[in-house]
């Protein structure tokens, strides 16, 4: 995972009111700044930490405390309304190749490790604006696909067989500082740091 979902998917939660409404708070990285040096820099790794995902998590709870009121008060519109902000501020070691079952498996549906890297840099190059760039596991399909998403969406809106075994964000703020405006070079590198552990620990688990 880069970036943005490096610890998006650690919140931990937090009990408030009567209603036993869910806010979520800050969780420490489990890893010092500059551990992703000289792929991703310390400077970025806190930036992005300490204010981008800090408001993302302000902002969700904001919402939630705004939904949990409009729940109560039957006002259907602005729940509506909500789900958008919810939507953009909820979501969700590595660089050793693949082995095991992922990497056969890479091997058999992309012909080897570096013909997948060079499809997922050309798909996240490509990608207009913000967005991310998947490794998946299709569980329909029974094979490993890769997809785009645009700005915020997660990729289960490109199909609920999609199981996510990395994502990486090629949003501008999270490359900037280090990249400028080289997008491809910030994908070439961030393969050093792709934690392919998990990504196989979640390979296996859908593939046993």
């Amino acid at each position: 995972m880069a970036l943005r979902s490096l610890t998006r998917h650690t919140l931990r939660n937090a009990t408030l009111g009567f209603r036993g409404l869910q806010t979520f708070s800050l969780p420490d990285l489990p890893y010092d700044y500059g551990a992703l040096e000289p792929a991703i820099s310390g400077e970025i790794m806190q930036l992005h930490h300490q204010k981008h995902h800090q408001t993302y998590i302000t902002n969700y709870n904001k919402a939630l405390e705004q939904l949990d009121a409009a729940v109560s008060k039957g006002d259907a519109s602005t729940v509506v309304k909500l789900q958008s902000a919810i939507k953009f501020n909820g979501e969700e070691g590595g660089g050793e190749p693949p082995k095991g079952s992922l990497g056969s498996a890479i091997d058999s549906n992309f012909g080897s490790l570096e013909a997948l890297i060079q499809k997922i840099n050309a798909e996240g190059a490509a990608l207009q604006g913000s967005g991310w760039v998947w490794l998946a596991a299709d569980k329909e399909l029974k094979r490993l696909v890769i997809e785009t998403t645009l700005n915020q969406d997660p990729l289960v809106t490109k199909g609920p067989s999609l199981v996510p075994l990395l994502g990486i964000d090629v949003w501008e703020h999270a490359y900037y500082l280090q990249y400028k405006n080289v997008r491809p070079d910030y994908l070439k590198n961030i393969w050093k740091v792709i934690n392919w552990k998990y990504a196989s620990e979640v390979y296996d688990k859908e593939f046993p």
